[in-house]
């Protein structure tokens, strides 16, 4: 019954990433936590286990959207290759920084994290674009902020980095691109560290390794990647503009649950 569940929650993310355009982390964290919660587990552990078990998914849903990606030639690799340093010693600094707080802690974190991107995406700030290209140590310190926050929230990394990339006069077919690759970094490292220093969690489910919890994994790996695409497929028919009105009004809710 509950595995059943998973794959419901697997397929609703896939289509709403799908329909807003953005990676599945922002809504599978979210959607995590309220299941985990009605599933009865431990308040201590459950934010950490929804953030951990999200960066395990966007290990396998991440290669699919760097192929597509890199088909259409947008994946800028000499510059992934240079942020990546900076992104796996963020990661692990953010996962480090997040087994290190409290579940109601980290919580609150996520619901202002939220409200922050609900602000960006509702005003829709613009990026201005760099007259210049940034150096090696630059980017290297770019990787370890994204990394680090993306890290800690179990999210992709697409919120931080495409602005970033835009910034550094990438393209935006060019910043997707390079941010979607960014991703697979991010998650492997989010998700060994939660797995390696979630172990010395207490209340952990059975299942689970460290703060990755399995059936939820498997699960949601099933059907997000099918239903993106039915999410993709909507997204064409509706004006692109509400669509961002729309996720910016959900992450708002969102936001304002965990902080309330």
């Amino acid at each position: 019954m509950l595995f059943l569940l998973y794959l419901v929650l697997g397929a609703c993310a896939g289509v709403m990433a799908g329909l807003f355009g953005i990676g599945g982390g922002l809504i599978i964290v979210p959607v995590l936590i309220f299941s985990f919660k009605i599933q009865g587990m431990s308040p201590e552990v459950l934010t950490h286990m929804a953030v951990g078990t999200s960066l395990a998914t966007m290990v396998v849903t991440s290669l699919s959207s760097i192929k597509a990606h890199q088909d259409e030639g947008a994946v800028q690799w000499r510059i992934f290759a240079t942020l990546s340093v900076g992104i796996l010693a963020g990661a692990f600094l953010g996962v480090y920084t997040a087994v290190n707080l409290s579940g109601h802690v980290l919580q609150k974190l996520l619901g202002g994290f939220a409200i922050l991107v609900s602000a960006k995406m509702w005003f829709g700030f613009k990026v201005h674009e760099g007259a210049r290209f940034p150096g090696k140590s630059v980017l290297v310190i770019a990787g370890v902020v994204i990394g680090t926050v993306s890290s800690m929230f179990g999210i992709g990394g697409g919120t931080l980095s495409v602005p970033f990339l835009r910034r550094i006069s990438l393209t935006m077919k060019q910043a997707v691109g390079t941010s979607a690759a960014c991703g697979f970094p991010i998650a492997v490292m989010g998700a060994i560290s939660n797995m390696v220093l979630g172990e010395k969690g207490t209340e952990l489910p059975a299942m689970a390794t460290g703060y990755v919890y399995w059936p939820a994994f498997l699960g949601i790996v099933l059907t997000s990647v099918l239903f993106a695409r039915i999410g993709a497929r909507i997204a064409h028919g509706l004006p692109a503009e509400k669509l961002q009105k729309m996720f910016a009004l959900f992450l708002l809710v969102v936001g304002m649950q965990f902080l309330i």
